[in-house]
């Protein structure tokens, strides 16, 4: 579900700031996960070794895996 058409009236992001964790997320994160009997369990996440994240400005000109290595393949092919 995406779009105005599914924000309830009581959701009020006017204080919010968008971006405002993006440096702390891209870094790892975690992710607290209540279950239906009240316990909580924590999963962390972390970038794999060696994985690059675009700037979402870039995900159109490098939609994919294969997009992105052509390119840097013609940047280091001397």
């Amino acid at each position: 579900m995406c779009g105005d058409e599914n924000m309830r009236n009581e959701y009020n992001f006017s204080g919010g700031k968008r971006g405002k964790h993006h440096k702390a997320y891209r870094e790892g994160h975690k992710v607290h996960i209540t279950g239906e009997n009240g316990s909580v369990s924590v999963q962390y996440f972390t970038r794999e070794e060696g994985s690059v994240m675009l700037d979402p400005d870039l995900k159109s000109y490098f939609p994919d895996d294969e997009s992105v290595n052509r390119a840097l393949r013609s940047l280091v092919k001397s």
